[in-house]
């Protein structure tokens, strides 16, 4: 007879693949092994190309990528040049751009890797000044402005992942977000499942399931069943867009 401790206890966690366990631990002590360099160029304020130098290191050393199969330096793009483009297996995958190492990325430097990344149709735009890292999906949109000329293709941006090196982060978050940009995880596309996950409960998605017709009609019969006051779903649509969704997400 099955003892009832064991019928009733829950199952064990699935074990991480090996890949992926070996991938997290290099990642977790790579972090500890760059900490003091990266603090070092921080405190010299390091030129753009001595920045390089440690990003180098930490893509290979710590993210896994192999110098010379997987890396491309100054990658041509119409006459342009990324800092870097990233191959999987031949297949080019990501474009990162590196920025002084104290220097606070912006907007004007996703502008570039944006640019490069529609031109050659990649989906994956890397910003970083060695110690933060910024991960874009990007892709063109199908919206167009009546009656506006487009100067170019419009597109879709969604930050799909922030990392700082030496930020207040604890080091299992660091290195689960890091995993995420390591050749192991990009290989398996594990970064099209994070942004696919985000992309779905992002504020802007749930927005839109808020004010769609089968919700605002729930919405309404719960309400009169409340309430007893027969609302429509236009009221409730306007409601929602003017004091409860922010004007910035709606």
């Amino acid at each position: 007879m099955t003892d009832q401790a064991t019928s009733t206890s829950k199952p064990a966690p699935k074990a991480a693949p090996k890949w992926e366990s070996d991938a997290r631990e290099r990642i977790r002590a790579g972090i500890r092994t760059i900490s003091k360099p990266l603090a070092g160029l921080i405190e010299r304020d390091a030129n753009e190309g001595d920045t390089r130098h440690l990003v180098t290191d930490f893509l290979c050393d710590i993210l896994g990528y192999d110098k010379y199969e997987d890396l491309t330096t100054e990658y041509q793009v119409k006459g342009e040049f990324a800092d870097y483009g990233v191959r999987i297996d031949k297949q080019l995958s990501a474009f990162i751009e590196v920025k002084r190492v104290t220097t606070k990325l912006g907007p004007k430097h996703l502008r570039q890797v944006e640019v490069y990344a529609i031109n050659e149709g990649v989906e994956w735009g890397i910003l970083t000044n060695g110690n933060d890292w910024q991960v874009y999906h990007l892709a063109p949109s199908a919206q167009r402005i009546p009656g506006v000329p487009s100067t170019g293709p419009l597109v879709d941006i969604d930050l799909t992942l922030d990392v700082s090196l030496l930020g207040p982060e604890p080091p299992t978050q660091k290195v689960s977000k890091l995993f995420y940009m390591s050749r192991e995880a990009m290989k398996r596309h594990q970064m099209d499942e994070l942004w696919k996950a985000r992309r779905a409960t992002s504020p802007k998605s749930l927005a839109s399931i808020l004010v769609s017709d089968p919700v605002l009609e729930a919405m309404r019969k719960e309400v009169r069943r409340r309430s007893g006051h027969a609302a429509t779903s236009r009221e409730i649509a306007d409601a929602l867009k003017s004091s409860v969704i922010r004007p910035d997400v709606g």
